[in-house]
This record gives structure tokens, sequence and C-alpha cells, in this order.
């Protein structure tokens, strides 16, 4: 008996070492690919590239940086309201069978490729509705791509909440609608809130889609919605990295490290607006 457990706890033991160096290992690469990207970024990054535009593979990235902003942006205004109504049908109607078909779709669209939904868009956007390639055609690819991730962390921040929330709710009365509105979605704001970011993020990083909805514009965006090319920068980083010139290297890091301090300083600002929402109160 005695035996049994000293190899178990030897085995418990090597267990979160293996774990503990797999998470130094993940942690090590993440660090060396941020430092990598501060690094290159930080020398290529300059007043002018921020408040220029693209010249050929030269010039600035203000013309990137605002159409990777709209773009995302639109496709996450378009996403939000759709997303989280279906992650509150799913959570509130989960044995039914139009939910549980629903949470299959939710499943398979967060398993296509984003190259294939580009493509979807370019046919069904840009040819047969003929927008063009244009801001909405991109947006509205990048919002089916967004759209899985708000649902499915609705979803489940809404199944994590005590069944006491409910319980509660109904004994005093409380309709199915208030229940939702006023109890459940306030008490999940900060999971659902994540997966909004997350799914922002993502929009963010995305090429494949762009390249067949938004194509790419030297341009600052004009105020077109259709046929009319929008700049980006992760076509900066996919494109002018391949380029045998000094000037368009430097673009392709500094779009890179915009991306990260985009990510980072939304991610960081939720983060600091749930502390101090949710702080106790003195």
């Amino acid at each position: 008996m005695n035996g049994a457990i000293l190899r178990r706890r030897w085995q418990s033991a090597l267990a979160w070492v293996v774990a503990a160096l797999a998470g130094m290992l993940l942690v090590g690469v993440l660090l060396h690919i941020m430092l990598f990207v501060l690094v290159r970024g930080g020398h290529a990054l300059s007043p002018k590239i921020l408040l220029t535009d693209t010249q050929g593979v030269a010039g600035g990235l203000r013309n990137a940086i605002t159409g990777s902003l709209l773009l995302s942006g639109l496709g996450l205004a378009l996403a939000v309201p759709i997303g989280v109504g279906s992650g509150i049908y799913l959570a509130e109607r989960r044995n039914g069978i139009n939910a549980r078909m629903l949470s299959l779709a939710v499943d398979v669209l967060v398993g296509v490729p984003s190259i294939v939904l580009g493509y979807f868009g370019y046919v069904t956007l840009v040819l047969h509705l003929g927008w063009g390639f244009s801001l909405a055609a991109g947006a509205l690819t990048l919002a089916l791509l967004m759209l899985p991730y708000i649902a499915r962390s609705t979803d489940l921040a809404l199944r994590n909440l005590p069944p006491s929330l409910r319980e509660s709710a109904y004994a005093l009365g409380c309709g199915e609608g208030r229940l939702v509105m006023r109890i459940l979605l306030p008490a999940a704001a900060g999971p659902i809130f994540t997966g909004i970011l997350l799914a922002f993020a993502i929009g963010l990083g995305e090429t494949a889609p762009l390249i067949y909805t938004a194509d790419w514009s030297n341009y600052l965006w004009n105020g077109k919605f259709s046929h009319e090319p929008v700049g980006y920068l992760t076509y900066v980083i996919w494109s002018f990295i391949q380029e045998p010139f000094a000037s368009a290297h430097q673009l392709a890091y500094a779009a890179a490290l915009i991306i990260m301090l985009m990510v980072f300083a939304l991610a960081l600002g939720a983060r600091l607006v749930l502390l101090r929402r949710y702080a106790p109160a003195a």
C-alpha cells in the first residue's frame, strides 16, 4: 500500500514537472517572438510611418492602420449583436433541437479555414453582389469569422453562472427577458467581453479573408463602403517582408509591432475596466 502511494506521488510530481517545463517553453517562445517584434519594429517605427500613407514599398502606414481599425471595428459591430444573441439562445435553449443545430453550426464555422471564408466572401460579395473589393466586403467576411467565437464565449459564460441566479429571479416573478438582460448578462459581462476582445484580436490579425475581399490600397480610405479597396496592416506584414528592399522590411516590422501593441492595449484596457467595475466597495 505504501509503495503504491509513493509511486502515485512520484508520478504526480513527474507530471507537474513536465507541465511546468512545457509552460516555461511556451512562455519562452512567446517572449522570444514578442521581443523580436519589439526590437525590429521599434527600430523601424517613427512619426513619419504613423502619419504618411504607403508609397509602393516605402512611405508610411497611416492608410493601413486606418483600414485595419475600420475593417475589424465594423466587423465586430456586425458580429457582436448576432453572436451575443446566438450565445444567449444556446445557453437558455440548450436542450432544444434548434439550439443543438445552432451549436453544431457554430462549431463548424469555428473550424472553417479563414481563407475559405475569404473565397466565399469573394464569390458572394465581391462578384455576385457586385460590391467589388471594399470595406463592406472585408468587414462582413471578418464578421463571419468573429461570430462563432463571440457566440461560444457568451454561451459558456452564461452556462457557468450558478443556477441560484435563475431560481431566485423566477421566484421573484422575473420574466425571461428581464432575467437575461438585467441579471444574467451583467453577471457574465467579464467572460463575454473577453470573448469579444478575442474575436477582435483574431479579426485584427487576419490576412487571408481580406486578400479576397478588401484587396489592398496605398491610399487612405475615402469614405466609400463598396468598390474601393482598403489597406490593412497584415497585408504589409505578409507581402512587404518578401520584398528585397530595406524600406519594405521596415514597414513590415513596424506593422507587426503596431498590431501587437493594439492587441496588448485592448486586453490591458479591458482588464482595467473590469477590475474597476467588479472591485469591492471600500
